[in-house]
């Protein structure tokens, strides 16, 4: 699999290029299928570009942990090479950018009137919503491949080492920090940390999905997901590291190698699970669950008992990210910078649109009803569902009786 040689070790750099080499993950072309090839077809949902804008440098394919955000009032987007911007999310004027002289790995996150983003050296960046001012800026010894998040005057941050830790988002002065054993081989990439009510809710590499109290840092309680098996480190490899979502008292995720499951956010009960394996995580809408596993076939279950209601292949091996719900669709990117929309309802292709030519920095997603894009060419792109109004019958004109 593509995604596969972005691997992290933990360890060291020889046992790494041994246990890859082992598996025939850089054997020869006969040895690899290719990505499926895209099908023409009718595009049935009218998903037209609002606006587009240039950020700056992409990452040149590392994966790292940069995508859109926004408060409502200002859509914010960050560039690798330390570029921070906001813009009117209605006409994509920029309103303001700074340049943070860091190269960033994760961010931006947003809440409070503050605007954090993560660097790859440990550096983690506060600035101010309405103008970009640098409140404070600290170094928290660990790369973040997770967008910060803000909630009640915290700042919570995961980095790929399994730390958990919580700032002020005053002065980042440090509240409280958790960590949790990290296995010799991940891969590259960490789930970013939610809340339900009270609660912080994070997935490490160790196949585990932790609740804790965002006050006291306590830990409430823990969901196995993806428990390691096998022999190798390669087999081992059990990360939570894709999107978890959240609705009402429910918590959605999925682990490498494990399973994806509804989690009661009270306890950690698990509701239901099934064995999918993905490495992307989860969406959701009113109805449904969407992942996709590790070949690329999109699944889309049941919300309210995990059973399946379709499967899509058209992504296989083009190394798709995670799923967002948009409009009555599914949107998700690839390899080449395309992002597919499938019909909620059978799966069927209904849109597909490109931003720049190759991959893309992270997951769409969906702000205000609309989708926002980041690519690798360094360009952030708006794009809404533009149905044609319908035209309305004239009305019958009676006629009076003589």
């Amino acid at each position: 699999m593509r995604f596969l040689t972005r691997l992290l070790l933990l360890g060291t750099a020889s046992g790494l290029m041994g246990m890859i080499a082992g598996c025939g993950l850089f054997g020869g072309d006969d040895d690899v299928l290719p990505p499926k090839k895209l099908i023409k077809f009718e595009a049935t949902l009218p998903v037209k570009k609002i606006w587009s804008a240039k950020l700056g440098k992409g990452s040149e394919f590392l994966r790292v942990g940069l995508s859109p955000a926004g408060d409502g009032k200002r859509i914010y987007a960050a560039s690798r090479n330390g570029l921070v911007s906001a813009f009117n999310p209605e006409t994509g004027k920029r309103i303001w950018r700074v340049e943070v002289d860091v190269l960033l790995s994760a961010g931006p996150g947003t809440g409070e009137n503050y605007v954090v983003v993560a660097g790859s050296d440990g550096d983690l960046i506060c600035l101010a919503a309405n103008d970009g001012r640098e409140v404070w800026r600290i170094n928290i010894n660990g790369e973040s491949l997770a967008r910060p998040l803000i909630r009640n005057d915290s700042v919570v941050v995961q980095t790929i080492d399994g730390k958990l830790q919580v700032f002020s988002v005053f002065d980042g002065k440090k509240l409280w920090s958790i960590e949790q054993s990290a296995p010799r081989l991940t891969l590259r990439g960490t789930s970013s940390p939610v809340i339900v009510g009270t609660t912080v809710v994070a997935g490490f590499d160790n196949g585990r999905l932790v609740g804790t109290s965002l006050s006291s840092g306590v830990t409430q309680w823990e969901a196995m997901l993806s428990p390691p098996s096998g022999r190798s480190d390669l087999d081992r490899l059990s990360d939570v590291d894709g999107s978890v979502v959240v609705v009402g008292q429910d918590i959605y995720a999925a682990g490498y190698q494990g399973k994806l499951a509804a989690v009661a956010s009270e306890s950690g009960r698990i509701i239901w699970a099934r064995d999918i394996s993905t490495h992307v995580g989860v969406a959701v809408d009113f109805a449904n669950v969407y992942s996709i596993d590790e070949s690329g076939e999109v699944i889309a279950l049941l919300r309210r008992n995990g059973s399946e209601v379709w499967r899509q292949d058209a992504l296989l091996r083009r190394e798709p990210t995670s799923p967002v719900a948009f409009d009555n669709a599914v949107a998700i990117g690839d390899f080449e910078g395309y992002v597919h929309l499938f019909s909620n309802i059978d799966g069927r292709p209904v849109a597909r649109i490109r931003v720049g030519k190759g991959l893309l920095s992270g997951a769409p997603v969906v702000i205000g009803g609309r989708l926002y894009v980041q690519s690798e060419s360094g360009v952030l792109e708006a794009y809404a569902v533009r149905r044609p109004e319908r035209k309305r019958d004239a009305p019958d004109i009676a006629t009076e009786e003589t």
